[in-house]
């Protein structure tokens, strides 16, 4: 099995484009990791330090209402909560539309599978107000910027992240023998969410060698890592658990307590033998197969070890097994990627997805994408969305897949392509007899271009 231009862009990237050429080699799709991040310029996505600034307006906000509660200035500080809270929904959904253009326009579509991989893996949103909408100017500075790096780097922007310290409930956590802790009459103790999702999620996998302990040893080590809208993410050495701490066999702790101790965990927690091998399983998963050739996967593992993590060389393994090139597409694609393809095989305006109306957009696209079963930056939990094809082919999420195909690409494109040539378009050279025929004999384009879209061909990666 040998590399195949075809397979790549459907397998590794965005699904294939009549506008866009697929990748020459495998080298080529890593180059496009290290280049320049066109589609961020092209399609602006803001990042998190701006998004902290509508926080600061909004922490100010709150401020003014609980000290004019039961004046009549206060309803005015209500309205503008309300506006702020208002613009940010819109935002989110204009982010989704960014999101969904750099699909569909991309030269290097295995960065923007990589960005979705990861942001899936350190699972993160924020838990209500205005912080519910912040998950994409997450995912823009920790995850984004790292997607060709070391993964201890990775690692460390991601976990301490305002976000993910909001989602996981890290800013309840508090050492019961900190300085604050000792003063605190609530008796606020230690939060394991974080530690928990560190050991088992982001790094050694839930079968690595670590124990309850070792959760419980690392909560204690994070205490006093917190954030604030005004400060941003910091350490506080006055909810900082004192003493060491003792996490898979080391030892950590400064005394007055600091966060190079944290950086110094999740590194060698981004070094073990079980994060490389859990790493290395879960991206074979997710580009390759629910049951992914081991053969590829130990490969991979072993370039994690002998590379101190460095993630592109992980990749290039993953790209060099034959296994990446087997012909038979395993993988059904989760609904934002198949609707992400369709667009991109339609070769859709990124005008016309950006500049959509609201409540068109939510017609055309939130509001099916919801009924297949992924809702937008909302997965059931921090393991993220399911990588196992059963979780999407259900009669509800295949019923909805079939009519999104049948009726909405002739919203996206008044001028349908002719079915005969879609067809190619869209699947390339590897057409199954039966859809062919379907494409051929169709009466109208909509419904050819729907029954292509619909094809299990065009479902599977």
């Amino acid at each position: 099995m040998r590399f195949s231009p075809e397979l790549a862009e459907k397998r590794f990237g965005c699904g294939l484009s009549p506008d866009v050429a697929a990748p020459a080699d495998p080298d080529q799709m890593l180059a496009g990791l290290a280049g320049p991040d066109t589609m961020a310029d092209s399609f602006p996505i803001e990042d998190f330090d701006t998004f902290r600034l509508r926080m600061i307006e909004n922490a100010a906000v709150w401020k003014m209402m609980r000290k004019t509660r039961g004046t009549d200035e206060f309803a005015q500080h209500k309205k503008k909560r309300d506006l702020l809270n208002k613009q940010a929904r819109f935002d989110k959904e204009e982010w989704y539309a960014q999101t969904l253009a750099r699909w569909t326009r991309t030269q290097t579509g295995f960065r923007e599978r990589l960005a979705a991989f990861w942001a899936d893996h350190f699972t993160a949103s924020g838990k209500q107000g205005l912080v519910r909408r912040a998950t994409s100017p997450y995912v823009e500075s920790a995850i984004r910027p790292h997607l060709a790096g070391k993964f201890e780097d990775l690692l460390i922007a991601a976990v301490t992240h305002p976000i993910m310290l909001m989602y996981l409930d890290q800013m309840q956590a508090m050492g019961p023998n900190s300085k604050a802790g000792l003063k605190s009459k609530r008796k606020r103790g230690l939060n394991e969410n974080l530690a928990c999702e560190v050991l088992e999620l982001h790094t050694l996998g839930v079968d690595g060698g670590y124990t309850q302990e070792d959760v419980r040893q690392m909560a204690e080590l994070l205490t006093g890592v917190t954030f604030s809208a005004k400060k941003g993410q910091y350490f506080s050495p006055d909810r900082a658990e004192p003493g060491k701490e003792t996490v898979i066999g080391r030892a950590y702790g400064d005394e007055p307590p600091t966060m190079e101790p944290v950086y110094q965990a999740l590194r060698d927690l981004a070094q073990h033998p079980d994060t490389a091998r859990h790493i290395a399983w879960k991206l074979a998963v997710h580009f390759v197969a629910d049951e992914p050739d081991a053969g590829m996967v130990a490969g991979m593992e072993l370039r994690f070890l002998e590379t101190g993590g460095d993630l592109p060389e992980v990749y290039a393994a993953m790209l060099d097994h034959p296994a990446a090139w087997d012909p038979v597409l395993h993988n059904v694609k989760p609904p934002f990627d198949f609707m992400a393809s369709a667009c991109r095989a339609l070769a859709v305006d990124p005008g016309k997805l950006t500049d959509m109306r609201r409540g068109v957009r939510t017609s055309t696209l939130l509001a099916p994408m919801q009924l297949m079963g992924q809702t937008w930056q909302s997965p059931p939990g921090p393991d993220g969305w399911p990588e196992e094809d059963e979780a999407w082919i259900t009669p509800q999420g295949v019923s909805a897949r079939l009519r999104w195909a049948m009726i909405v690409p002739g919203n996206l494109r008044r001028d349908l392509p002719d079915p005969r040539d879609f067809v190619g378009q869209a699947l390339g050279s590897d057409i199954p007899d039966a859809v062919r025929f379907a494409a051929m004999a169709a009466e109208h384009r909509m419904d050819g271009v729907g029954l292509v879209l619909a094809s299990p061909a065009f479902q599977r990666r």
